[in-house]
């Protein structure tokens, strides 16, 4: 067995997962490497949710029965565990939304429809990159057409990195808003926060980090990034579906409009007029994802268990490991860059003429799970001139002979296709 510095106890931490243990295909032991799309989810964080709904399921705030305060609490309490996990200055800074895509469609919509000096309108510009999942790409379009704004976007180099040469030139005075994401889920790029945020404010733009390919792999810190809002998902995180977070800085929440109407985000009513209630509930209307909040933040009590710091090193180790066996791969090439520095453990690739989908096929015939397509980021292949890319993506249950075998099974892909 394949033994890497700083990795973890993977054979305790796989014993929490009970999907690790399934065969598929009959007799395939499943290797499960499609992590960056969704991660599996551990006993704690199932039995979390199981004893939510035999005993505390009820609708939350304004309830006075035992049920609703208990289940307030457990909602509520979540909140602030996604808080302290983020380093959030007041948990009042924490909105929960269903997913990431929510979260920046929230964002795009609060700025179209906002005041001066947010206002997002004819005369303003919109920055985003190249390397953007289409969560992260969409809304801003969808913003530009409503409001006749102009979108730019900082282009890819050839290694996969995002192109700042012309930084001032794309950031610039008429720049109301830029949305990049933290690590790519096509590249594995960990892009230089520092030096975009340094420019946005420079001119006075607004900063929105998407980090829904960190939150679950290092330790973030809003405040350290500097930013004005951070998107992220829990189903990437060991929690459930349908649960997501938008932190914006309380002063913003405070000034910018909701973007859903309905109940629980109202203060007063009446046919003529209605008042708002304070972040973040003004920006959850209706009934809330309640289940889906207690569940991710028992994966953030599993998670901070075993220590951020912790899952970084070894994802960082699997991923050192992962680029030296592929590269032993005749025909493979890496799409994004080719080292282990500044990267996520996330890693695309072609191999040959081989087109993604028969390399993924092929794999899942052998057990082995990974991601083929174009990954909701059309533009990078576009970038790189390949109709897709095969991508395996580790965890912190992932392991070297996981790669081994996925390094294998692509020699019996590049045999099976002569």
């Amino acid at each position: 067995m394949t033994q890497l510095p700083g990795l973890l106890d993977t054979e305790a931490i796989r014993k929490d997962f009970p999907v690790l243990d399934r065969l598929v295909h009959d007799d395939r032991k499943l290797v499960y490497l499609d992590n960056a799309a969704t991660s599996q989810k551990p006993r704690q964080v199932l039995d979390a949710l199981s004893e939510y709904y035999e005993r505390y399921n009820a609708n939350v705030h304004r309830g006075v029965h035992v049920l609703a305060e208990e289940a307030t609490a457990l909602y509520e309490g979540a909140r602030d565990k996604v808080a302290a996990f983020i380093n959030a200055p007041s948990r009042d800074e924490v909105v929960f939304t269903k997913n990431a895509s929510e979260s920046l469609n929230l964002v795009a919509n609060m700025l179209g429809w906002a005041d001066e000096p947010y206002r997002v309108d004819s005369d303003t510009e919109i920055v985003i990159t190249e390397m953007e999942h289409h969560s992260n790409i969409v809304p801003w379009q969808l913003l530009a057409q409503r409001t006749g704004a102009k979108l730019k976007w900082f282009g890819l180099t050839d290694d996969g990195r995002l192109d700042l040469s012309n930084i001032d030139e794309i950031i610039t005075e008429k720049t109301k808003i830029v949305s990049f994401v933290l690590v790519s889920n096509i590249l594995g790029t960990v892009n230089p926060v520092e030096a975009i945020v340094r420019r946005a404010q420079e001119v006075g733009a607004l900063v929105c980090v998407d980090a829904s390919q960190a939150a679950p792999h290092m330790p973030l810190d809003v405040q350290a990034l500097q930013a004005d809002f951070v998107a992220f998902t829990g189903h990437k995180m060991c929690g459930p579906t349908g649960i997501g977070v938008l932190w914006g800085r309380q002063e913003l929440l405070e000034d910018l409009p909701p973007f859903l109407g309905g109940g629980e985000m109202i203060e007063t009513v009446s046919m003529h007029s209605s008042t708002y209630a304070p972040a973040p509930h003004k920006f959850e209307a209706g009934t809330p994802p309640i289940a889906q909040a207690v569940g991710l933040g028992a994966a953030i009590d599993y998670l901070n268990a075993i220590g951020m710091d912790k899952i970084l090193a070894h994802e960082h180790a699997l991923t050192e490991y992962a680029v030296k066996r592929l590269a032993e791969v005749p025909d493979l090439r890496i799409i994004g860059p080719t080292t282990a520095e500044d990267r996520g453990a996330a890693i695309s690739f072609t191999l040959g003429d081989i087109h993604p989908h028969d390399v993924g096929q092929v794999l899942d015939e052998q057990g082995i799970a990974v991601r083929v397509g174009h990954h909701c980021a059309r533009p990078v292949c576009l970038r790189y001139g390949i109709p897709a890319t095969t991508r395996a993506s580790f965890y912190l249950y992932s392991t070297p002979a996981e790669i081994d075998a996925l390094v294998d099974g692509l020699e019996h892909v590049r045999n099976f296709f002569g």
